[in-house]
Order: structure tokens, then sequence, then C-alpha cells
């Protein structure tokens, strides 16, 4: 088999090998050589394509950054973790699924979030995409609304152990750095959502201890406390309209 494998590769090779050639030969007669294309790629050191090089690179920084910005800078985190406490305290695993629960998460982020975006559209956004102000002025604009909403919900105590630390001493909100603030207030969310995710715990950690105590009272004890809670959490839930209270307690938090 193999002998006959490589009589069958021998003559495809020469015929190669001759095509190859007579391309070469006629292309050396003629005179005419297809050139290769070049390819350059480089990065401007001036003029106009510099700046929309580097204009290109901010842009594609951000876009990169985009992800953190959602979670640390905005009411996101503190949503998806008290979310995620409401599903571990029903004990039902995987309902509702990630996907679920992290659009709910960006949907009520974009609610909560809208008037302050609505500022940023007005005082930077639409400003620079008209020409009136530079991307430096449209960033220190951008960031005077996101400092006021995150300055609110920051606890003085984080925020002071990140300006202590970096030895700064602002006047006032504007002249809060980023590089604190940001740290400050991503704990200070993770506080809030902590406590608030302990006092979702507390209802249906009652009805597992009265279950669980039912039923070795009875002498049940193979049989999982959880087979039986469960149901007990879930129409519980149900009666006391569980995901309004759930909403309607993160609204009223971030007007606090």
């Amino acid at each position: 088999m193999k002998s006959r494998k490589w009589m069958l590769l021998v003559p495809a090779l020469l015929l190669l090998s001759l095509g190859f050639l007579s391309t070469a030969s006629a292309a050396g007669e003629t005179g005419t050589v297809n050139p290769i294309p070049d390819i350059n790629i480089g990065i401007g050191n001036g003029g106009a394509g510099g700046s929309s090089t580097i204009s290109i690179i901010l842009l594609i920084t951000v876009l990169s950054l985009a992800p953190s910005i959602l979670v640390l800078m905005t009411s996101f985190t503190r949503i998806v973790i008290v979310l995620g406490f409401v599903r571990t305290s029903l004990g039902t695993q995987q309902m509702p699924p990630n996907q679920v629960l992290i659009g709910l998460a960006l949907f009520l982020t974009l609610f909560i979030m809208s008037p302050t975006l609505g500022e940023v559209n007005q005082v930077a956004l639409q400003p620079y995409l008209k020409g009136e102000i530079n991307q430096t002025q449209a960033l220190e604009k951008a960031a005077g609304p996101m400092k006021q909403f995150m300055i609110k919900q920051t606890r003085e105590q984080d925020l002071k152990l990140f300006l202590d630390y970096a030895k700064a001493a602002p006047a006032g909100v504007e002249d809060t750095p980023l590089t604190a603030l940001i740290p400050a207030y991503a704990i200070s969310e993770l506080k809030t959502a902590f406590q608030m995710g302990f006092m979702i715990f507390i209802p249906f950690l009652v009805i597992d201890m009265i279950i669980s105590s039912t039923l070795m009272a009875m002498g049940m004890m193979m049989l999982p406390p959880v087979m039986i809670s469960l149901p007990f959490k879930i129409l519980l839930f149900i009666l006391v309209d569980g995901w309004y209270l759930i909403v309607k307690s993160l609204l009223l938090s971030f007007n606090t």
C-alpha cells in the first residue's frame, strides 16, 4: 500500500514542479512579473493621521474598560449581588438563570443611572460631538455627574482610607480623584449589598430551622429538610410579592 501511495505522489510532485517552472519561464520571457503588494502597518507621529490614530487607540482603551466602568461606577454591583442573595436564600439552584438576573440587573442599572447618564450626555457628550470642547474637557465634565452619584453612596471612612493612603486632601467633590473614589465606592457597595442580603436570608433561615426541627421531632432524620422547606420558601416569597419588595428596596436604597 505504501509503495502505491509513493507511486501516485511522485508524478503529482513532478507535474507541480513542471507547472511552476513553465510559469517562471513564461514570466521571464515576457518580462512581466506580478509584484507582491507591500503591506505597511504603522502609527503616525504627527499631523492629522497621528491624532486620528491616537483617538482610535483611546477609543479602544475606553471600550476595553467598559465592563469595569459598568461594574464599579454604577449601581450594577449592589443590584446583582442582592439578586444573587435572593436566589441563594431561596435555594432554587439555577432558577432564575444567570442570564435573567444579569439582564434584570442591567436594566435596573440603566433605570437608576438614567438621570446621571442624561446629565453626562448633556454637559459632556453633546458638546464634544458638536466640536465645542476637546476630549480632555469632555472627560472632565463627564466625571462630574459620576462623582456626584458615587459620593452619595460612599461611606466617609472608605473614602478617607484611600485619600489618606494617597496623601490627598481634595477641597470638594469635583477635586476628588477617581483613583480613590472608585475603589471606595466599590467596597461601600459591597458592604451595603451584603447587609441587604443578610436581611433577605433571615426569613428563609427561620423556615429552614422550623422544618428541620419538625422533621427531627417526627423522627424523619433521613428525609432531606430542603425537599420540604423549598416549597414553603417559594410559597412565602410569592405571597409577600418578593420580587416587588426586593426591587423596591433596591430603588429606595439609592435615593437615600
